[in-house]
């Protein structure tokens, strides 16, 4: 990198930059003016002569990341003043319904924007997810005069992110990772955080075996900050972190103040603040071309370093044309033609596993023909069965323990940096990620697997010891209200498989979702294979298991609880009672069926009960009545447990003649609920 002389375009483009981010927060009179002010100096001098990418294609695969894990204003001005697809307009709309500037950067929605930012310390963990995915892609399709995989991932952060047990826990992986393609800017501000906020971060990032740099004006040392940047790009076997001191709202008579953070500046400040920077105090939204005219060379430069990429991509192809193959398929999106010919498919006859046993078959099957999927557990990989034989781990190759190359990831105990890792890795494209850990812990990574709905993200979860047929281990670990948080999440499919056949089920409509994450939830004890199930009808999220005509009563259920049903349903019709069985494995793909299906699924003319070793939360979309958990589980043999809470094939059978004979006696017709909620 050629030494950084600043100019006096450098000090207009910064000015613009603040003064811009002022009136945005102004107009929209709602957002944070300050952290925009004082980080105007790093971002200017990253984009203007360090950052790779081309403002045209937003999508270039080779491009750097930049992620503004401490989203505001910031970014937008940025990308309008590159040039990408945001207008000045745009800028106006901060804020507004239905503008492509909302409250905080949300990927998918706005050109740009690598990942959906704004709950705190969620972007630094996608930041170390950004970077990884480039070390493995590098390690995998990287050769000999192809270095066609090469970015850095930037990302910018402050305390508040820093606060974040997920910044923490990816902090510490992505040390022991070696991530030196990962570059964080901390904006360390003069705003007040010593009322909570003591520790020593440098100590900190250093024992997780960060590199730690330094600028400590970080409002106008322009050559500092690239010194800085370029140091840290130097560096190949470490993550940096770069803790820059800037002053919050610098130029504000507020400045450095917590006022000058969550609210719009008052018109006299705006007005001096311009006049210091030499604008007009009176105009709004002022861009000088001169500053227009610097960012077009951005645009430029990245034009140039695409059709260099593109022409390195062409001399591959011929001299690597399976590896290109794969490559370029892989950042299409695309799966391999027939794949799903590997997923296993089961009869009646063959023996009962746990579906976390079924899910290893699955993946045993799947992941030679597809390199997309890289995999990791926290720290539960011989309960959550994840890595299959031959399976190489993703390590730093100083360790000896795997290479870059390795598709296994070891998370350890750090289920929400995993999340948000994963969100990191399928964001850079050309992965498939899963993850793994039981379904109750899934909890702990609540906030990455609800950004993972909102923003699109294909993680796969595997979550083992799906419900009280855990056993021993008790309450603590038996998820009851999990199933049903999850459920209530859009776009996110929650799948519970109740035999061989619906897991690789959940594991193909998990694989065809391209923009919808999966919570695949597995037993821990063993189902047997049921008559009447296959892949394709539990690809459509629930079916008819066991139809009967002119039924007295339709049992719905899932996972472990299908085969009682089906035992329960032996029992009633000893006693003259028709009973169906409808498997409803995943709501959220039932729902999305057409209504006729629906409605000869769960139809009416009889009374429908739900069954499930889980809160009866939600059920009463799709049942009558509903049998389940009415609070905690408990710790015993699994046998004793369901025994304990009445889930057994002779109870069920019990509560299922109640329910036959209470509408047999309340008379008139049995509408299915389904009706209700179509219509509604």
């Amino acid at each position: 990198m050629p030494s950084f002389t600043p100019h006096a375009a450098d000090d207009v483009a910064i000015a613009t930059i603040r003064t811009l981010a002022v009136d945005v927060v102004g107009k929209a009179n709602s957002g944070h003016p300050g952290a925009p002010m004082g980080m105007a100096p790093v971002a200017h001098v990253l984009f203007s002569r360090f950052l790779n990418a081309n403002p045209k294609n937003s999508k270039w695969f080779n491009r750097d990341r930049f992620v503004l894990s401490n989203g505001c204003a910031l970014q937008y001005v940025l990308l309008h003043l590159l040039g990408y697809k945001l207008s000045l307009d745009d800028l106006k709309a901060f804020r507004q319904l239905d503008s492509k500037t909302p409250g905080h950067p949300e990927a998918g929605h706005t050109d740009g924007i690598e990942v959906t930012t704004g709950p705190l310390g969620q972007g630094f963990a996608n930041g170390v997810g950004l970077a990884i995915a480039q070390a493995h892609l590098g390690a995998v399709y990287n050769k000999d005069g192809f270095d066609l995989i090469n970015n850095y991932t930037y990302v910018f952060t402050g305390d508040g992110c820093l606060m974040e047990g997920v910044a923490s826990e990816a902090a510490s992986l992505g040390g022991h990772l070696q991530l030196g393609n990962l570059i964080v800017v901390n904006i360390s501000i003069d705003g007040d955080t010593a009322v909570a906020f003591t520790e020593n971060v440098e100590q900190r990032f250093l024992a997780y075996g960060w590199q730690v740099l330094h600028v400590d004006n970080g409002d106008s040392d322009l050559a500092g900050i690239a010194g800085a940047i370029a140091e840290a790009r130097k560096e190949k076997t470490k993550p940096t972190i770069i803790r820059l001191r800037t002053t919050i709202g610098f130029g504000s008579k507020q400045q450095g103040t917590h006022g000058v953070h969550g609210a719009p500046l008052k018109a006299d400040d705006i007005e001096a603040l311009k006049t210091k920077f030499g604008f007009a105090p009176d105009q709004k939204f002022q861009v000088p071309q001169a500053t227009y005219d610097l960012y077009s060379e951005f645009g430029k430069r990245g034009a140039a370093l695409e059709a260099e990429w593109n022409s390195l991509l062409q001399s591959y192809a011929q001299k690597y044309p399976k590896e290109h193959a794969e490559l370029t398929r892989r950042i299409a999106g695309e799966l391999p033609a027939g794949w799903e010919q590997t997923l296993p498919v089961y009869k009646p006859t063959d023996a009962a596993q746990a579906s976390r046993k079924l899910s290893e078959i699955v993946l045993t099957a799947i992941i030679p023909g597809l390199p997309d999927l890289i995999g990791g557990s926290a720290d539960l990989t011989g309960s959550n069965l994840t890595k299959v034989k031959n399976s190489v781990d993703f390590q730093p190759p100083s360790t000896g323990l795997g290479t870059y190359a390795g598709t296994y990831i070891r998370y350890g105990v750090r289920e929400h940096a995993m999340g948000a890792i994963a969100n990191g890795l399928h964001a850079y494209g050309a992965i498939i990620p899963f993850v793994a850990t039981f379904l109750n812990f899934v909890s702990y990574a609540s906030g990455a697997v609800r950004l993972s709905a909102l923003t699109g993200h294909q993680v796969i979860w595997v979550a083992t010891h799906d419900s009280i047929g855990l056993g021993e281990d008790g309450p603590t670990h038996q998820p009851v209200e999990t199933a049903i948080a999850l459920r209530a999440t859009p776009n996110l499919a929650f799948w519970r498989p109740a035999d061989g056949n619906e897991t690789s089920a959940a594991y193909l409509s998990a694989l065809k979702s391209k923009k919808t994450p999966s919570v695949l939830s597995l037993s821990r004890q063993n189902l047997p294979n049921l008559e009447g199930s296959t892949i394709e009808k539990a690809a459509r999220g629930g079916y008819v298991l066991h139809d009967e005509e002119k039924e007295d009563l339709t049992i719905v259920s899932t996972g472990s609880e299908v085969s009682i049903a089906v035992e329960a349903a032996a029992k009633l019709k000893e006693q003259g009672i028709k009973t169906r069985i409808v498997s409803l494995p995943c709501w959220l793909t039932f729902d999305q069926q057409d209504e006729k299906y629906r409605l000869s699924v769960l139809r009416s003319g009889a009374p429908i009960l739900s069954l499930e070793a889980l809160s009866t939360a939600g059920w009463a979309k799709y049942s009558h009545e509903q049998y389940g958990l009415p609070a905690w589980g408990a710790s015993g043999p699994y046998q004793k447990v369901y025994e304990k809470f009445g889930i057994t094939g002779s109870n069920i059978a019990a509560v299922g003649k109640k329910v036959v004979d209470f509408y047999k006696q309340k008379g008139g017709e049995v509408v299915s609920p389904l009706v209700k909620a179509i219509n509604l």
